[in-house]
């Protein structure tokens, strides 16, 4: 028996406030549901994160619908969870997912946390935050008693565990339940496969770059989804690699020789389909930064989608810059963490370094969502 394991889709997710990184999102979730008809499993898992918002743009619901109806007519039930992206942290809340009951997607929540396929066990939870995760490992173990007599069984969760990301997880890798065949997770958008247990324990990785630090795991693992197999003994796992629309291009270059490395790259982005998104990191010399940022511009922004520069002069005034201690870069985590100490609040400093994040990537919207997630969040509890 097979099945399609994917997530962390983000439709919805205008990238750097383009209206083109919307698409690309919109086209690589078509393409994906395009592969998944063309491998023709027995049922699909998507492990959270359809959207990128918890109230998504029109054309997201849609493009949603259009896929999900594309599978029920193919004969490929999906079953879901909710990501945190996907639904606002309050009491009650429904996630849009649940628009889809009547075209086919069975959606696994508190009110209905497993169903069966056959005779595979797929049983989950939507995505909890750290400061709950008493209350879903007492769900996990439920849900793990409610398994026991399937043969196969699949554990679907939209968590980080500390093993991968020690900073920012949710769930400790103790807690997840051993017994499942496959463990399906999202949130962590770099592909990862571990022996774990009694199978496999899986993240898909996101089906597009959502952050510029995803690019060296695109370009060493791809990106896409899961094509798994449980028939046998332990679940063999195929990645399925999808096409991304455009791009995403890093360049360091050194300032000395910027006319030259500029016109290395304007050489080669001319060469492409598609306009690419660009991040130059400049290293070197006693660099005016607004006049290398129109140097950039100048050169590159006509054939690129956008460009994102960076600057890494030679000499830094570290009485100027709080950020650099010597040749170590300051834990930001650790100065926030120092700096709102008076509060003692774990929630406190969670916001605050998600905040850093979101608005030093220009993603205000996310970091607008996770205000407002964080005082309902309060309110109710």
């Amino acid at each position: 028996m097979q099945f399609a394991h994917l997530a962390d889709t983000h439709m919805g997710y205008r990238q750097y406030g383009l209206t083109e990184r919307e698409n690309d999102f919109f086209q690589v979730f078509n393409q994906a549901i395009d592969e998944i008809v063309s491998e023709r499993p027995d049922f699909a898992i998507h492990s959270g994160d359809l959207f990128e918002y918890s109230r998504p743009p029109t054309r997201a619901l849609l493009t949603a619908q259009q896929g999900i109806l594309k599978l029920k007519e193919s004969k490929i039930p999906i079953y879901a969870i909710a990501g945190n992206h996907d639904v606002v942290m309050r009491k009650n809340a429904l996630p849009p997912q649940i628009l889809y009951k009547d075209f086919g997607l069975k959606l696994i929540s508190p009110k209905n946390p497993f169903y069966l396929e056959g005779n595979v066990f797929i049983g989950g939870a939507p995505y909890t935050s750290k400061y709950h995760s008493k209350q879903l490992v007492e769900r996990l173990e439920s849900i793990e008693k409610s398994s026991m007599d399937y043969e196969k069984r699949i554990l679907v969760l939209h968590q980080g565990i500390d093993r991968y990301i020690p900073y920012e997880y949710e769930l400790k890798i103790g807690d997840v339940p051993k017994s499942f065949n496959y463990c399906a997770f999202g949130h962590i958008h770099e592909r990862v496969v571990d022996d774990f247990g009694e199978g496999k324990l899986a993240y898909p990785g996101s089906t597009e770059i959502w952050r510029s630090n995803e690019v060296e795991g695109y370009k060493k693992n791809g990106k896409g989804f899961y094509l798994v197999d449980i028939s046998g003994d332990m679940p063999e796992i195929e990645n399925i690699d999808l096409k991304l629309p455009r791009e995403f291009i890093k360049e360091t270059i050194f300032y000395s020789k910027i006319q030259e490395e500029l016109s290395r790259i304007n050489q080669y982005i001319r060469s492409l389909q598609k306009k690419p998104i660009l991040m130059v990191t400049v290293e070197g010399g006693d660099l005016n930064r607004s006049e290398v940022y129109e140097t950039l511009n100048q050169s590159l922004s006509d054939f690129c989608l956008a460009v994102r520069s960076n600057y890494h002069p030679t000499s830094v005034n570290n009485e100027d810059n709080p950020f650099e201690n010597g040749k170590e870069a300051l834990d930001i985590k650790k100065m926030i963490e120092h700096n709102l100490n008076d509060f003692n609040s774990e929630k406190v400093n969670e916001l605050a370094t998600g905040l850093l994040k979101e608005l030093s990537d220009g993603d205000f919207k996310t970091a607008e969502t996770m205000v407002r997630n964080f005082y309902e969040d309060l309110y109710d509890h």
